[in-house]
């Protein structure tokens, strides 16, 4: 593919320096981008630009991730209206190895002439003494130029540290380093680190007489405005310990319907021609297109297996058709999905062995009902189901054969109330 037009038709083309479509004309390319480690885990934010690197790496061009263990200790201003909270030497190390292990998901790093590698730019500065880096880093820009930057300029109100201020030079020397050692050209990421980026293009030619170029993303926002990663509960993790497989999956269910073309378009391996069709046969059913996104990117990211986990649990939950059948089908890891969807409850085993009633259960035992009398009313009104049947008697008594998986049963009251006990 001609990385530039893939970017342009994906709406992924923010801006780029003069010559950048010209230099790659003429074959490969080495370009990266930076990742630093101040969070345990990648974002659905970052992976925007885990997808601008396997563009690249797609079209011919070989990647460069630079993990940041220097720059991590330093804290980017970019896009940020105070001061960040420096993390510990210890988190950031664990971080960045947990972050390496994840993006070896998607990108190739075993072979081929363009195979994708790791440099941490710790070692640009690990034997440079303070002295060395105001000598041969410092000297390289004016205080003038540093703070026509966004990143300096929108901070000055707020307060700017000294740290954060240096951390334009670091990242820009980070660039000549990739340049002198790797012959990289180009450096990518989002527009917000347009400054940081040709901050580098102009180390280069300042001490190096050498060109080299930049290209940036546009910061992909929901249709609302809003930032794109988080949901209402915070960041949408890529972790599954952070954010579950099946929370996962939910939240490109929920998007917004305006939405799910820009995340076709950023997300997703189909070319044009495919996603055109795709839009022209299901352009006035979103919800059927954001089920074939969300299938697309949980498999990549989670794995068919959890897919397929997160598949089944959202028909027991959202399918008033789901059998019982079905919810006894599950995985007993499925029923962790389940318990995170939904509310649940932990009752202690032994009350099995004492004629547990149902009345009892969902008003003393749980809070499924506010009292008996009102779990009682809504069985006779045909309201509650227990493990996706409707009960018919108020005497029902539960036992171990309600069971699933020796410990789980599914309570519903109602349309939408529904509940997890786990007999523990």
């Amino acid at each position: 593919m001609n990385f530039v037009e893939e970017l342009r038709w994906r709406g992924m083309l923010h801006d780029m320096t003069p010559g950048a479509e010209e230099k790659l004309a003429e074959g490969m390319a080495s370009g990266y981008i930076g990742f630093d480690p101040t969070a345990p885990s990648l974002t659905i934010g970052n992976y925007v630009q885990i997808m601008l690197l396997s563009f690249w790496q797609k079209s011919g061009n070989k990647p460069y991730v630079l993990m940041g263990g220097a720059t991590g200790r330093i804290g980017d201003p970019s896009g940020k209206d105070k001061e960040r909270e420096l993390k510990s030497f210890d988190e950031l190390d664990t971080n960045l190895q947990f972050q390496k292990e994840q993006i070896k998901q998607f990108l190739n790093f075993e072979d081929g002439p363009n195979k994708a590698e790791f440099v941490n730019n710790l070692d640009f500065y690990k034997s440079m003494n303070v002295l060395d880096f105001l000598r041969d880093v410092g000297k390289t820009l004016t205080v003038n130029y540093m703070m026509s930057k966004d990143s300096v300029k929108n901070r000055l109100d707020t307060g700017l540290s000294f740290t954060e201020f240096s951390y334009q030079l670091l990242q820009a020397y980070d660039f000549q380093c990739l340049y002198e050692k790797e012959n990289c050209l180009f450096q990518m990421g989002g527009s917000d680190q347009w400054g940081n980026i040709t901050s580098g293009s102009e180390f280069i030619r300042r001490n190096t007489q050498g060109k080299a170029y930049a290209i940036t993303t546009p910061l992909l926002t929901k249709s609302d405005g809003s930032k794109f990663g988080k949901s209402a509960e915070g960041n949408i993790w890529m972790d599954a310990k952070l954010t579950s497989p099946y929370a996962f999956y939910q939240f490109w269910l929920n998007a917004d319907d305006a939405d799910i073309d820009k995340y076709f378009k950023y997300f997703s391996y189909k070319n044009q021609a495919e996603q055109m069709a795709l839009f022209d046969e299901h352009g006035d059913n979103p919800q059927l297109l954001k089920r074939l996104f969300a299938a697309e990117i949980t498999e990549r990211v989670h794995g068919k297996e959890a897919l397929e986990q997160v598949q089944a649990v959202t028909e027991i939950l959202f399918n008033k058709k789901a059998s019982q059948e079905q919810l006894f089908s599950l995985s007993e890891s499925s029923f962790s999905l389940i318990n995170d969807a939904i509310t649940s409850f932990d009752v202690p085993a032994a009350t099995l062995n004492q004629n547990l009633g149902l009345l009892d259960l969902m008003a003393e035992s749980t809070s499924v009902s506010p009292s008996k009398s009102e779990a009682r009313k809504a069985i006779k009104n045909n309201a509650v189901s227990l493990n996706k049947i409707k009960v018919q008697s108020e005497d029902t008594i539960i036992n171990e054969t309600h069971l699933i998986h020796g410990k789980y049963l599914m309570l519903e009251n109602g349309k939408k109330n529904k509940y997890l006990i786990q007999f523990v």
